[in-house]
């Protein structure tokens, strides 16, 4: 690995050269599309039939920070800078720098003007406006990419790379880089899907919402209404939570945090875990947060299922949508303990929302088209989560 880094380190300094020096054509992809596997990025596309046909905005999902120069290499677009600063850095990572630095109006109003243009090649615009690793679910997509023009085509993106993940929260793009070069190979999979224009008198959000509908279908993924804004909050709150559970032997525990009182009275550690190892306190600030979601689950169910799925988000899904069996807690000692809603509505397949728990049997239906299944399970999880919250 360290010798593979090493090497595709200078190599990489001559794709980057080669890019620079000639002109967007497809001679040039074509060049820099071959030296790239070298550095061990394979680019892979199905469908290339669909590639451009007449839409002027590209719309993908967030992988790594290289999606916009991956799908450069199959067809000429560009992408606007958003977060990134302006200047050497910025160009030299291949963003479209606008000059707009004021709110997303401006933005749309320049991507309004720049597409109007016909030399100019198409936008390719990522509306989670976050990376995730792709195998779980989508962020939910930003209106303002859906408002620049009628007709958008969306991509579907998966990587894949053997020993290291795809993509890690809070990494930057050198270290994604490194990781690159550092793994044999890293598997880039573009697939086109035909363009998607908007209905009479629909909205950008309602837009929005139905491409990344077709996009979930595409992946086999969920589509979830997480917005990068609650990514970024939840990453603040995990680095907030590691700060306040030292794991040093000798330090301070913090015992006026809940989960460290309750560690160290010794009912939150797991018997499969030695006590006082770092994995347990983890596993306890996990389960804290799942708790206060779901405070009818036990913590024991809570905590065997996060040692397996390591995701307070995956344990949530996995509550929810019936997958670990439970019998919920009683809210009073005197109270019998009922049946678990969450369980219910996930066992019969129930249509709809489910706004309280009922005794009455919910009507099952099985919808025959598998977008309908998939919008339905979608307004089922929507449901619970808001029972659960209440």
């Amino acid at each position: 690995g360290l010798c593979l880094l090493v090497l595709r380190v200078f190599i990489g300094v001559h794709v980057f050269l080669v890019s620079c020096a000639l002109p967007d054509s497809v001679v040039r992809r074509f060049i820099v599309r071959v030296m790239c596997s070298v550095l061990g990025l394979l680019v892979r596309q199905s469908d290339p039939r669909l590639r451009g046909a007449g839409a002027r905005v590209f719309i993908a999902n967030h992988v790594t920070p290289f999606d916009h120069n991956v799908v450069s290499l199959l067809t000429s677009c560009n992408t606007p800078a958003l977060s990134s600063a302006p200047g050497f850095i910025c160009w030299s990572r291949g963003f479209m720098e606008l000059g707009v630095t004021g709110s997303r109006a401006e933005l749309v109003d320049s991507l309004k003007e720049y597409s109007a243009q016909q030399g100019n090649p198409p936008l390719l615009l990522f509306p989670e406006e976050a990376a995730t690793n792709g195998r779980a679910g989508l962020l939910r997509f930003s209106s303002w990419p859906f408002s620049i023009l009628d007709e958008v085509q969306p991509v579907a993106l998966q990587v894949r790379r053997p020993l290291v993940a795809v993509s890690v929260a809070d990494s930057s793009w050198i270290t994604e880089l490194l990781w690159t070069f550092f793994v044999p190979f890293t598997v880039y999979q573009v697939r086109w899907m035909p363009s998607v224009p908007r209905r009479a008198d629909e909205r950008s959000e309602d837009f929005a919402l139905r491409v990344q509908e077709l996009l979930a279908v595409e992946l086999g993924v969920v589509s979830t209404r997480i917005t990068a804004a609650d990514r970024t909050e939840h990453m603040k709150r995990l680095r907030h939570t590691a700060q306040r559970l030292p794991f040093a032997p000798g330090g301070d525990p913090g015992c006026g945090t809940s989960a460290w009182a309750l560690l160290l009275r010794g009912s939150l550690v797991p018997p499969s875990l030695p006590r006082g190892a770092p994995e347990d306190v983890r596993v306890v600030a996990m389960a804290q947060q799942v708790k206060e979601v779901l405070p009818h689950v036990p913590l024991e169910v809570i905590r065997t299922d996060l040692v397996q799925t390591n995701c307070v988000d995956t344990t949530i899904a996995n509550l929810l949508e019936g997958r670990v069996p439970f019998f919920p807690e009683s809210k009073e000692p005197g109270d019998l303990p009922a049946p678990s809603t969450s369980q219910a509505a996930a066992a019969s397949g129930i249509q709809g929302s489910v706004p309280a728990p009922s005794s009455k049997p919910a009507t099952k239906q099985f919808a025959k088209s598998p977008v309908e299944r998939h919008l339905s399970l979608q307004e089922r999880k929507r449901a619970l989560y808001d029972y659960a919250r209440r």
